[in-house]
């Protein structure tokens, strides 16, 4: 652990997402020190290592995403960058709106939207399914939301919204771009909250719009609207970013076709052990950064206040410890899977518990929205020309590489 490399940024940037638990590998450990952008950072990979990451004493995630990506991503002031109490104030707005019946009423509107888009494009012979699975889900998401569709200029939102995804990991004009975009989201956000407390819109009690407009912090005071603003983003970016699973969906859908028959078939036992396998299976978001917050010793390496932290959350969902032969495809190690009985090795998400720690509280909501797109894929008669189904591992985020054609929706 002494021998630091000089730096590993080229390395990590070649090789992507498995970069970190390789490496691990080689060495028989779950902990990596080593320099990103000249910076001494020490990765950490597995479910013991996450179990120390989430545990919301040791860590905290201000300070410990390069700006470039925190204001692209989530912007200041958002429940992410909060830790202790004012965390969990705000984590229960989040969670307020992850009810049950809440998510029952998201997948049914992804649905009509859905079909709305499938009679639209009825008949094409080349369809972007990530393409149109992105303007169907923010419809769905601005109608679950309570923010009508007609103060919405739903083409550009999509396109601003898909930008702070697709150019998290980009830097110079691409990214700087993407942050100007971003500000006329937030400027649009925060206009309706103004108008919800203005009295000129009223959004259904418990929807998104009415919660972050109504919320009040540890102080007693409401959230400013470009607060307000940042946390209405929170909810439409990661359901946008959904778009990403379903495509993966579609390409494990194809690639294990006694799935697809089952699902088309009306078998959906094992539908839900398919959708959380395509969350472990494909690459999602690489890992996740955070800065100590006061000393501690794990495995006999010394963390001081400060350090700068990575966890590889890849890599811990393709640990063999946890799953083992992680490398294939196979649902069935999810039957009688429960994230509250382990919270700490499918973190394609985030670790912990959802009540306490800083795992997205938005897992039910993909999880729910891709249940739904992969019955409707399977239903759908969907045929795939040929095409590049290959999934670089050199991109963050990535996806197939040319996206995912359908000749029929």
């Amino acid at each position: 652990m002494s021998d630091i490399p000089f730096d590993s940024t080229i390395p990590f940037l070649r090789e992507g997402y498995p970069f970190i638990s390789s490496r691990c590998d080689r060495a028989g450990t779950d902990m990596l020190t080593t320099r990103i952008a000249l910076r001494p950072v020490t990765f950490l990979r597995g479910a013991e290592a996450a179990s120390v990451f989430y545990d919301g004493r040791r860590f905290t995630r201000q300070g410990a995403m390069p700006h470039a990506i925190q204001h692209l991503l989530q912007d200041e002031g958002s429940v992410q960058s909060l830790d202790g109490a004012s965390h969990r104030r705000r984590k229960h707005a989040f969670l307020s709106l992850m009810a049950p019946s809440a998510m029952t009423r998201l997948g049914d509107l992804f649905e009509e939207e859905w079909h709305r888009a499938a009679e639209r494009l009825h008949g094409r012979k080349r369809v972007e399914l990530g393409e149109v699975s992105r303007v169907v889900l923010v419809r769905a998401a601005l109608r679950w939301s309570g923010i009508p569709l007609s103060s919405t200029d739903v083409p550009r939102l999509t396109s601003e919204l898909s930008m702070m995804v697709d150019r998290v990991s980009r830097f110079g004009p691409a990214n700087w771009y993407a942050r100007w975009r971003r500000q006329g989201s937030e400027r649009w956000a925060a206009g309706l909250v103004e108008r919800v407390r203005a009295g000129e819109i009223s959004p259904p009690h418990g929807s998104a719009l009415d919660v972050f407009s109504r919320h009040r912090d540890d102080d007693g005071r409401r959230l400013s609207p470009d607060v307000a603003a940042v946390e209405l983003l929170n909810i439409l970016r990661p359901i946008l970013a959904v778009a990403l699973f379903i495509e993966f969906a579609a390409v494990a859908l194809v690639q294990h076709p006694q799935w697809r028959d089952a699902f088309a078939a009306g078998e959906d036992t094992d539908l839900e052990p398919f959708v959380q396998e395509v969350r472990r299976y494909y690459p999602f978001f690489p890992a996740v950064p955070g800065r100590v917050r006061e000393p501690f010793t794990w495995r006999g390496h010394r963390f001081d206040e400060g350090d700068w932290v990575i966890l590889d959350l890849y890599g811990t969902c393709h640990d063999a410890r946890s799953f083992p032969d992680p490398d294939s495809f196979r649902p069935e190690r999810f039957r009688g899977w429960s994230w509250q009985e382990e919270p700490y090795t499918l973190i394609a998400q985030g670790a912990g518990r959802h009540e306490d720690d800083h795992r997205c509280p938005g897992e039910w909501s993909t999880v729910e929205l891709l249940t739904r797109s992969v019955r409707l894929l399977a239903q759908s008669g969907m045929h795939l020309p040929p095409q590049d189904l290959s999934i670089p591992l050199d991109r963050f985020p990535t996806g197939p590489r040319n996206g995912v054609v359908l000749s029929i929706l």
